[in-house]
């Protein structure tokens, strides 16, 4: 009988958890498709602009969607938080980006 060994690549620091998740991963949305596309695009570019700024990255984000889509979004860019919110319909967005750095956008009136 043979045996199969399999090394999995696991990563370990925080750096290796950047490099194997570099795409956005959404974990919930309640956004039409071209909206979701565009809020996205926002929140990875708004990350990339200000890689150690949250508060700078969560204001470009929030400026942007509301010339874009209208007044009276939030932002919110972190880690290690919890949230209960009341939103508009078709207005939600939840994703991670960088591989812990999570991103709520939500509208409310």
């Amino acid at each position: 009988m043979a045996t199969l060994e399999v090394e999995e690549r696991i990563p370990h620091s925080a750096e290796d958890v950047k490099r194997v998740y570099t795409y956005p991963l959404i974990k919930q949305c309640d956004m039409y498709e071209d909206m979701k596309a565009e809020v996205t695009e926002l929140c990875v570019t708004g990350c990339e602009k200000f890689p150690t700024d949250n508060e700078a990255a969560a204001r470009f984000v929030k400026e942007n969607v509301d010339k874009k889509f209208g007044s009276a979004w939030h932002v919110l860019i972190g880690e290690d938080f919890g949230f209960e919110i009341t939103h508009e319909v078709n207005n939600l967005l939840y994703m991670f980006s960088g591989g812990n750095l999570a991103i709520l956008v939500w509208k409310c009136s």
